[in-house]
This record gives C-alpha cells, sequence and structure tokens, in this order.
C-alpha cells in the first residue's frame, strides 16, 4: 500500500514514511492510494475477534512495511485490559431504543485519543527502534490529544514531545493532566490565542522543511494517518456490537472540532463498512455544520471563536476536512490545493454551495450535521443522569443532542462517547450540582507542581525552543 498527499504531490511513500514525517513535503495529508474493500465473509469472520485481533485484521490492510508477527504484537501490546481498564475495550451501551453510547474513555487519560495514541507511540518506539533514530514530536492540542500523546510517549526511547496548547482555554483538569507530568522528554508550551493558532504554529514548523529535517519533526495530531487509522477500528467495533448476528445499516453521531473522529469513521465507509449516516456534532464553533448546511467552509479568526463548555471542539479550522474534500472532489489534489491553501489564505473560505459534487457530501458520503449550546449540553446531561443514571461529558452531550436529530426507525444511532466527566467538572456541578466521579489515581491533581512555557503564537520562538532542547 502506497500513500499519497491531498495537494497532489505523486510521489508514494510506505506507511512506515509517513508515520514519522506527518504532513506531506507539499503541505498536504496523506491518504492511501485507495480505500481497501472489506465484504460481508469478512465483517462475520471479524464478529468474534478480540479487540486487538480486530485492530490488527484492519491494520494489516493498510502496512505492509511492518512484518505481520510484529504488527501482531504492537496491537496485542496496546490494547489491553491493563491499559484500558476493560477487556471489552470499547463496550456499547443502549441508552433508549435504538440508540447507544460507545464507550472510548477508558484509557489512561480518560479520553478517545488514547484509543490512537496508545498504538502511536507503540508504533513510533518501534519504528525508531528499527532505524535507530529519534524523533522530536509537535503537537498542537485543545484538551486531550496532549495528554493522551504525553502519557502515550512518556519514557519512549528516542521520542520527545513538544506539545502546544492554548493557555487558559482548557479546563483546569485538561491542564493538571499535561502539566503536572516531569518527564523529561515531554516539553509542554501553553500559546497566548486558541487552539487554531497552535495548529498553525504546528503546520508553519512542518512546512519548514530544512527545519523539520534537521531536527526530525513528527507530528501526534490527526493529521498523522496512522492516528486516524487507528481510530476506524472502533467504528468497526461498535457497528458489530450494534447489529448483531443479523448485520445491517448503523449510523454514528461524532462530537466533532477538528474532523479527525468522524474522518475514521468516513474511510470505515468507504472500505464497506455499513454505515448509513455519519454526523457531525458541533458546538457553538460551527465552522462544520456551515459547510454541510450550506457548502460554504468559513474558518474564523481567534476572536471569532467562543470559549465553550465543551473546549476540546473549540475549532475553527478543521484540519481534517481536507481529506474528506480531497475525496468529494474525486481526488483531485490540484483542486484540492487551490482550495486549502489558495483560497483560504486569500479568503479565509470557500464556497462549493453551487458545485454539483456538494450534494454528495449528504447523498454518497453519508453526512449530516448539527449544532449544540451550553444550554443543550447542560439539558443533555441532566437528562440522561435522570432517565438512564449515566453520566456523559459535555462533548458526549453535544453528540447526543445532535444525534438524536437524525435517528430513523429500524437503524442504530451510535454516539461516540469522547471522554470521561471529571474532565469538565465545573460544567457537571453547574447542570447537576454534584462533582462528577474521580478516578483514585487523580486525586489532588490539579494541585500538583506544573512544568510549563508560556509564548505568543510565534512558530519562530518555538522553533528556537525546540532547538534549544535538543541541543541540551
Amino acid at each position: 500500500m502506497n500513500y499519497l498527499s491531498t495537494r497532489g504531490d505523486p510521489t508514494p511513500r510506505k506507511f512506515c514514511e509517513i508515520l514519522l514525517e506527518g504532513l506531506a513535503p507539499d503541505g498536504g495529508l496523506y491518504l492511501p492510494e485507495r480505500y481497501p474493500q472489506v465484504d460481508a465473509a469478512m465483517l462475520a469472520r471479524w464478529r468474534t475477534l478480540a479487540y486487538h485481533e480486530l485492530a490488527f485484521e484492519i491494520l494489516s490492510l493498510y502496512i505492509d512495511d511492518i512484518p505481520a508477527d510484529d504488527l501482531r504484537t504492537l496491537c496485542a501490546k496496546t490494547y489491553t485490559e491493563e491499559v484500558f481498564g476493560t477487556a471489552d475495550i470499547t463496550p456499547l451501551r443502549e441508552l433508549e431504543d435504538g440508540v447507544y453510547l460507545e464507550g472510548l474513555s477508558n484509557g489512561p487519560t480518560l479520553a478517545f485519543k488514547d484509543m490512537a495514541m496508545q498504538l502511536l507511540g507503540n508504533l513510533f518506539e518501534y519504528e525508531l527502534g528499527r532505524r535507530g533514530e529519534q524523533l522530536n514530536i509537535l503537537g498542537a492540542t485543545s484538551g486531550d490529544t496532549g495528554s493522551a500523546a504525553e502519557y502515550a510517549m512518556k519514557g519512549k526511547k528516542g521520542v520527545r514531545v513538544f506539545m502546544t496548547s492554548p493557555d487558559g482555554r482548557m479546563s483546569p483538569f485538561q491542564q493538571a493532566q499535561m502539566f503536572s507530568l516531569q518527564d523529561a522528554n515531554i516539553h509542554n508550551i501553553a500559546i497566548t490565542g486558541v487552539f487554531d493558532d497552535c495548529q498553525d504554529i504546528v503546520k508553519a514548523v512542518s512546512n519548514d522543511l530544512a527545519f523539520k529535517r534537521q531536527y526530525r519533526i513528527g507530528t501526534v495530531n490527526s493529521i498523522n494517518w496512522a492516528r486516524l487509522l487507528a481510530q476506524v477500528v472502533y467504528y468497526f467495533k461498535g457497528w458489530i456490537e450494534a447489529t448483531g448476528p443479523q448485520g445491517g445499516e448503523v449510523s454514528f453521531t461524532v462530537p466533532s472540532g477538528n474532523f479527525g473522529n468522524v474522518c475514521a469513521g468516513h474511510v470505515a465507509r468507504m472500505m464497506g463498512l455499513p454505515i448509513r449516516k455519519l454526523v457531525v456534532a458541533t458546538n457553538e464553533n460551527d465552522v462544520l455544520d456551515e459547510f454541510f448546511r450550506t457548502g460554504v467552509y468559513r474558518v474564523r479568526g481567534a476572536a471569532d471563536t467562543h470559549e465553550t463548555s465543551s473546549p476540546s471542539m473549540d475549532i475553527s479550522k478543521a484540519s481534517n476536512f481536507e481529506r474528506f474534500v480531497f475525496d468529494l472532489l474525486g481526488r483531485d489534489g490540484a483542486r484540492t490545493k487551490a482550495l486549502f491553501q489558495d483560497a483560504l489564505a486569500r479568503e479565509g473560505k470557500f464556497d462549493l454551495s453551487a458545485d454539483p459534487v456538494f450534494a454528495d457530501a449528504a447523498g454518497r458520503f453519508g453526512f449530516r450535521s448539527g449544532r449544540s449550546t451550553h444550554a443543550d449540553r447542560l439539558a443533555t446531561i441532566r437528562d440522561t443522569d435522570e432517565r438512564f443514571a449515566v453520566l456523559i461529558d459535555t462533548h458526549t452531550a453535544d453528540g447526543l443532542k445532535v444525534a438524536r436529530e437524525h435517528i430513523e426507525p429500524g437503524v442504530p444511532m451510535v454516539v461516540l462517547e469522547t471522554a470521561l466527566p471529571i474532565k469538565f467538572a465545573a460544567t457537571i456541578v453547574e447542570a447537576l450540582g454534584r462533582e462528577p466521579d474521580r478516578p483514585a489515581r487523580f486525586e489532588g491533581i490539579e494541585s500538583l507542581p506544573k512544568r510549563v512555557v508560556r509564548m505568543p503564537a510565534d512558530a519562530e520562538q518555538v522553533k528556537r525552543y525546540i532547538a534549544e532542547h535538543c541541543a541540551a
């Protein structure tokens, strides 16, 4: 399997090359040259597999430069009851008739990002060990990616992490998870601005090819194909559990800011998994909902990016959206580049409303969308607690609220749970008047010593910081 860039660079690359590279040299994102197809016989065979076995089967369709036995071992090492607290890894719970929650927050940092990041850490260590090389990971987080990456990479041989985050824009628990880590290979950089400023810095550094090569810069954000690929697995698992032996179609609703989580669902659907709808749920930062309703993709600046009670979705530049648009445009790299590199830089938006392909977003690719507000989150958290005795976090509440707008009789609707409620305790207290449960290992985390530096939104300053600490 070879990989190509969404912006037209035709150079074929193998999985382990793009694993360590992140963005393509032309600024695009990597996708496989084709989506492997699954059939009914394969799906039937996969129904009985443990999660790590299912992960191996799916990943092996895309990875042919890691020996099968090694890949199988990496999957088995990653998806264990010891790491995820349950042998089921992603348990499915039916809330009400036809509406399910797929639990993705059983990992070390209590968020769905662990599902991919734990595998990514093991893949990095494996490949760097094979090459005898080191990697400096530069990331951006709006909340959960940072802690998931740092917990996955701490202590890993040959890996340093430089994680940017928007200063003061994460919940106290999220900040504490990251900033309390004292490992020498972990560096936290709080940026004055919003998540999009952090993401812009990552892209700017990645696009400085000389710096990127000199300091071996890689990424763990969902612009890294390996991370997105790992997320494809739990769509298959959710489908298996929601349909039972009879099979059939399933819809998924995904709380979304950067489009990575739901893009994995798009990949699963392109492979032939019977997904009827992929519902994108946004908060007040509704750039994605606006596109799927109108055909206009309009990024917002920092001043127009709202600070909300579902902060991991406070994003107005959805990086992974480029992957979907590339497929929507018939894999036209030149046109994708014109939209994402030229039109966005020039006008801050592009408009596909008059293009016949826009109808394909819903008709051919199954996408729908909806928007949730703070009031909606509070109401959904209360309702779910009162009716089902189930406590959900704010992002999952956004998903559940929007999911109910797209339910169809006879088609299970699976809402992807994103995090445990303790990560957003203030809003839970506002909704219910009580603190959510806190795992014992995180007692008092907010009061631990912090290890973080603060910087303006300046890629050059971040590059100087990386250079200084790589020389140390």
